[in-house]
């Protein structure tokens, strides 16, 4: 019997999981939340030649597990394993079709063009943040989550009315520990939002994605509304999580190395290799679900059977030593490997969102800087808890002393 490492559903011991993951070899025996066994590419050369390889596909009906009826329904992680129809479940010419018109819409002219909305945001959040009476903020409540909601929601058209709610859908979207009962009702309502956001933009269109791929929907390829509504959910759910922890991450690797603060603070090193070296050192994503396998695939030593299924655990990737020397495993924004680590994806399904995500990091993390240039841990690291959410780097909250500029 194969001998299977089990992600811890609490996330206790993040960077030592991945550590064990990378030794295990470039492919791990994993098993998920739920007694789920899966394989797990954990090295660099490996990760990128699999994430382009035609054999691993998309399509849950592929995995043998999931044919013999061996996945319930209300599994905690179905959601992330067999989302609705969108670009994330499709290869192939369907992959392509929605994949352009997404990319039609999410052009680089658009990002850019969010520049200014995403300043004016940081700004207003910056000036908001008021330390209670311990002196204490919570930077990941009060700046780093409402950040990418409220341009993820702009660049969407999403009412803002929404963001409360959506932000507890998400939350019980991502975590193991979402009772079985709110599985499926979770799903529903996520999907019951997106649908309304797509009604009222056919409705009423803006100047917003959502409006965007609905236009090209009616002009040659086309997406399906349930297409729409499945791709609007990618998005704000990959948009606004990524850069949460981006944010965070970030913050808490300039406090664990002061050394490298002063640096980008005297202008030694610039701010976009902070947001490269946090990318790999501590990617925002811990593990990405699922690709399975529809013949044997080699890796190493090992095989992929046959109808087995895949995750990439990024978490090992961006500190494999084969790719980032013998210093990998240490935070330098400095090093001259920063930019060849692949936290956004390889091959067909890059993230589409990636240029917005460091747009917004680029934009927030240097005016925060500004204001609070000693900001530091009002608790020390190794107190910092994660949530139970094995697809992400994600902590519960960032608790910091705010030092403003004299």
């Amino acid at each position: 019997m194969t001998s299977r490492i089990a992600l811890d559903p609490f996330v206790s011991d993040l960077d030592g999981e991945s550590a064990r993951l990378r030794e295990a070899g470039p492919l791990a025996a994993v098993e998920l939340p739920g007694g789920v066994p899966v394989w797990a590419v954990t090295h660099h050369a490996e990760a990128r030649a699999l994430l382009t390889d035609p054999r691993l596909v998309k399509d849950i009906n592929v995995w043998g597990a999931w044919q013999r009826g061996e996945i319930a329904p209300d599994w905690p992680l179905i959601g992330l394993a067999n989302p609705s129809r969108s670009m994330l479940t499709v290869d192939g010419a369907d992959h392509r079709r929605m994949r352009t018109l997404v990319a039609q819409a999410l052009t680089p002219r658009r990002v850019e063009q969010m520049r200014e909305r995403i300043t004016k945001l940081t700004e207003g959040l910056l000036d908001a943040l008021v330390p209670g009476p311990d002196g204490v903020v919570d930077l990941k409540a009060d700046f780093a989550y409402p950040l990418p909601m409220y341009v993820v929601a702009d660049l969407m058209g999403i009412e803002e009315s929404r963001l409360p709610r959506l932000k507890e859908l998400f939350e019980k979207f991502f975590s193991t520990q979402t009772p079985p009962a709110e599985v499926i009702a979770t799903l529903t309502e996520l999907a019951g939002i997106m649908a309304a956001t797509v009604a009222a933009k056919r409705a009423e269109p803006g100047d917003d994605l959502t409006s965007a791929l609905i236009l090209a929907s009616e002009d040659g390829d086309h997406l399906t509304d349930e297409e729409i509504v499945s791709t609007l959910q990618l998005m704000v759910a990959a948009g606004h999580e990524t850069t949460i922890s981006l944010i965070v991450n970030a913050v808490v690797n300039l406090s664990a190395h002061p050394e490298q603060r002063a640096l980008v603070l005297s202008g030694e090193a610039d701010w976009s290799a902070v947001v490269e070296e946090t990318l790999r050192y501590s990617t925002p994503t811990s593990h990405v679900l699922i690709r399975f396998a529809t013949e044997d695939v080699p890796v190493g030593d090992k095989v992929i059977p046959a109808g087995d299924a895949l995750i990439v655990s990024y978490g090992a990737i961006g500190r494999d030593e084969n790719a980032h020397g013998p210093t990998a495993g240490d935070f330098d924004i400095t090093r001259t490997t920063q930019n060849r680590h692949i936290s956004f994806g390889h091959g067909p399904h890059v993230c589409p969102g990636a240029a917005l995500s460091r747009l917004e990091a680029a934009v927030a993390l240097p005016a925060l800087y500004a204001r609070f240039p000693s900001l530091d841990l009002a608790i020390p690291s190794s107190e910092l808890r994660y949530k139970p959410v094995v697809t992400q780097n994600d902590l519960h909250d960032l608790p910091v002393h705010l030092t403003p500029t004299p």
